[in-house]
């Protein structure tokens, strides 16, 4: 199909379609802990909710809303044990770099037997609620809105217009954020970074979106915005890692092996505040967004 015949009704049902596929085909290796399952299943949420938001408009007023809101329920149900299953591999191979002095696998030891504890607590909550009639639902309702797309005249327009606009939108709420982070006081400044995280993630996957019908421009997009949420992302790991070892020395687990990794997810925050400016240089060009 010519680009030029292309209506941005069809790029966005062709995103929802191939996220949900993949979402289907998930949940038996879900429930067979295979590796980075949990993972995959989180990200074709992900993937889909912000689909139904950042495109909203070209849906019925409300149309979606119900579908977000449980793709936020499912990804929050799986994000207990997948962001305990990263938290426990980070831990565990930085112990591992740690100087002699700190018995670096005596502490990656320790760290590993919380991460298996911490894995096995919160597993019992996925498996219900891949086995729950609100799973099911969330499939039927993925399917009813595929055969019957409650969309709106404009989702008729030409796609690549459009989606540069949708581009240009996400990208100035990145902008937005990204500013408020840098000028954030240190009481403030991880919540507003993450913030920044949650929108560059949400522009890249408008630009992944939109990549099939635009090309390498979108692709860049994608790029430039995926760049800087994997800074921020660093930094928020580095936040959440360094809390959770305050958690584990206060409970007597290797209070000088704990600290030194304490030490150096601090330092990781802060290698990744310092880039953050330039990374986001090459993704704050306005020109980025122009697609046609």
């Amino acid at each position: 199909m010519a680009k030029r015949r292309v209506t941005v009704g069809q790029v966005v049902l062709a995103r929802v379609e191939a996220q949900a596929v993949v979402l289907a085909g998930l949940d038996e290796a879900v429930r067979a802990d295979e590796p980075d399952a949990v993972h995959r299943m989180r990200v074709a949420c992900r993937r889909l909710r912000s689909a139904l938001r950042t495109f909203r408009r070209y849906f019925a007023p409300g149309a979606a809303d119900h579908l977000v809101g449980e793709l936020r329920w499912l990804a929050a149900a799986l994000g207990g044990a997948r962001d305990r299953e990263v938290l426990a591999e980070r831990l565990v191979g930085r112990a591992r770099e740690l100087p002699a002095a700190c018995e670096p696998e005596r502490v990656a030891a320790a760290l590993e037997r919380w991460g298996r504890a911490e894995h096995r607590a919160v597993w019992p909550e996925v498996v219900a609620a891949l086995d729950s009639p609100r799973r099911r639902a969330l499939g039927a309702d993925l399917g009813a809105l595929l055969a019957d797309p409650p969309l709106r005249r404009r989702a008729g327009r030409a796609a690549v217009p459009e989606l540069a606009r949708v581009a240009a939108r996400e990208q100035r709420r990145v902008r937005e954020r990204v500013r408020a982070a840098l000028a954030a006081p240190a009481g403030e400044r991880d919540a507003a970074l993450h913030e920044a995280r949650k929108a560059a993630k949400r522009a890249r996957y408008a630009g992944e979106a939109a990549a099939p019908v635009v090309g390498g421009r979108a692709e860049r997009y994608a790029e430039r915005m995926k760049a800087v949420q994997e800074v921020l992302g660093e930094h928020q790991d580095a936040v959440v890692a360094a809390a959770a070892l305050v958690g584990q020395g206060a409970a007597g687990g290797e209070p000088f092996g704990y600290g030194a990794l304490y030490a150096r997810e601090l330092a990781a925050a802060r290698a990744a505040r310092d880039r953050l400016p330039q990374v986001w240089k090459r993704a704050r060009k306005r020109k980025l967004a122009r697609f046609g």
